[in-house]
């Protein structure tokens, strides 16, 4: 987009905005690592599959490991910006089964303690403030757009 405002938000986008991106983001999570159970789990074609594996390599959010050499086969892991990703993942899948399927929750993740035991409840994630702990709401939030020439409306007017 010509002039448009600069935007972390659309700098990720343009990396995993692609149809079927955050698919792979979400099967590699969930541990489906190798090629053919992402193309099975997903649904893209191959090729397709190839090209977003390839630039999400790239990118550093996925790292290619071999787990055999003959013949030469490989599974994808995340990285630490790949872990990173994780919470965006959580928040989408969150927002779906509200909004998109009525409570209806395709997947349940349960949360497990930092000891390894079962929390015994499944997981709702919320957005907190890193300083206070406080759940973030939209009423709450003061932007102050650090671009040079932009105001939280747009451009500044010279």
């Amino acid at each position: 987009m010509k002039d448009a405002r600069p935007c972390s938000i659309a700098d990720t986008l343009a990396l995993v905005g692609e149809k079927y991106s955050l698919l792979v983001l979400r099967e590699v999570s969930l541990g489906a690592t190798r090629f053919d159970q992402l193309v099975r789990n997903i649904g893209a074609p191959r090729d397709v599959l190839t090209t977003r594996l390839k630039r999400l390599v790239a990118a550093g959010i996925l790292e290619k490991v071999a787990y055999s050499e003959k013949p030469p086969r490989f599974e994808y892991r995340p990285t630490q910006a790949g872990l990173e990703l994780e919470p965006v993942l959580l928040t989408l899948m969150a927002w779906g089964d509200r909004h998109l399927n009525d409570g209806d929750r395709p997947m349940v993740l349960e949360h497990v303690g930092d000891n390894g035991s079962v929390g015994g409840h499944e997981l709702v994630p919320v957005v907190v403030c890193s300083e206070c702990g406080e759940e973030v709401r939209h009423d709450a939030l003061a932007p102050h757009p650090q671009a040079p020439g932009w105001t939280v409306t747009g451009p500044a007017v010279a």
